[in-house]
C-alpha cells in the first residue's frame, strides 16, 4: 500500500512537469524502479508508458482547447513518430545503447547553453514553413524522435519542445502543446512493443495513470496562466535535471 502512495505522488508530479515541457519520466521511472527493484526493464518501462500516456492524452487535450494547435505540423510527424518508435525499440534488441547513453549529456547541455544564451527563443510564435516543407521537415523530426524515444528515450519530450522550437518558430506554449500530440504516439508505440514482450503491472499503472492525468491538468493550467516565458524556465531547469541524470548514467554508476 505505502509503494502505491508513493508511486501515486511521484506519478501526479510527473503529469504536472511533462504537461509543461516533458520530463515527467526522470520522477516516475526512478520511483517505479526504487519500489520494485526485482521487476524487469521491460515490465517497469511498460507500466511507466501506460500511466504516462494518460497523462500525455489529457494535457494534449487540455492544450487543444486553449491553444491553436499547428495540426499541418503535428500530424504527420505523430504518425512518423509511431513508425519509428517501433524500429528504434527493434534496433535497441540488436545493437547495444552505450553510445547513446554517454552521447545524451553533450547534446542535453547544447541545447540548454543554446536556450540560455537566445533570451528572446521561444517567446514568439511565428511558424516559418507551410505546405510540403513543413510536413516533410515534420516528418524527420517525428522519425528521428519517434526512434530515439524507442531505442533510448531519456528526454523526449524536452527534445520535442527544442525542436519544435528551433526548426518550426513556435513559442514554447505552442511547442509543448505539439510536442504532446507526438509524445503520445510514441507512447502508444511502445505500450503496443511492452506489452507484447512484457508481463505489465495493469492495476498500478490505472491507479498511476488518473494521478498522472490530475497532475498533467495542474500542469497545463499553470502553463496557459503563465505563458511562453514561464515554459521557458521549466524547460531549462528539466533540461539541467536531464544533464545530471545523465551524467551519473552515462559515466558514474
Amino acid at each position: 500500500m505505502t509503494d502505491y502512495v508513493f508511486l501515486a505522488a511521484a506519478a501526479f508530479v510527473a503529469g504536472m512537469i511533462d504537461a509543461v515541457v516533458g520530463g515527467g519520466g526522470l520522477i516516475q521511472i526512478p520511483a517505479l524502479f526504487s519500489a520494485f527493484p526485482n521487476a524487469s526493464m521491460g515490465t517497469l518501462l511498460g507500466t511507466n508508458k501506460l500511466a504516462s500516456v494518460c497523462g500525455t492524452s489529457a494535457a494534449a487535450v487540455g492544450f487543444a482547447r486553449k491553444v491553436k494547435l499547428q495540426w499541418s505540423t503535428a500530424a504527420p510527424a505523430a504518425m512518423a513518430a509511431f513508425a519509428f518508435a517501433f524500429i528504434g525499440a527493434f534496433t535497441v534488441t540488436q545493437i547495444p545503447s552505450e553510445f547513446m547513453r554517454k552521447l545524451l549529456p553533450f547534446i542535453l547541455v547544447a541545447v540548454a547553453i543554446y536556450t540560455y544564451r537566445k533570451k528572446d527563443f521561444g517567446s514568439v510564435h511565428a511558424p516559418m514553413h507551410v505546405g510540403g516543407k513543413e510536413k516533410g521537415i515534420a516528418i524527420l523530426v517525428g522519425a528521428g524522435i519517434g526512434f530515439y524515444d524507442g531505442f533510448f528515450g531519456p528526454g523526449t519530450g524536452s527534445f520535442l519542445v527544442f525542436l519544435f522550437v528551433r526548426f518550426f518558430g513556435f513559442d514554447f506554449l505552442g511547442a509543448s502543446a505539439v510536442a504532446k500530440i507526438v509524445n503520445v504516439a510514441c507512447n502508444i508505440a511502445a505500450i503496443l512493443w511492452f506489452g507484447y514482450s512484457s508481463e505489465l503491472l495493469w492495476k498500478l499503472a490505472a491507479v498511476m495513470a488518473v494521478c498522472n492525468v490530475l497532475g498533467s491538468l495542474l500542469g497545463i493550467r499553470l502553463a496557459i496562466r503563465h505563458g511562453s516565458g514561464f515554459v521557458r524556465k521549466i524547460f531549462l531547469v528539466v533540461v539541467s535535471a536531464l544533464i545530471l541524470k545523465s551524467i551519473y548514467d552515462a559515466f558514474l554508476r
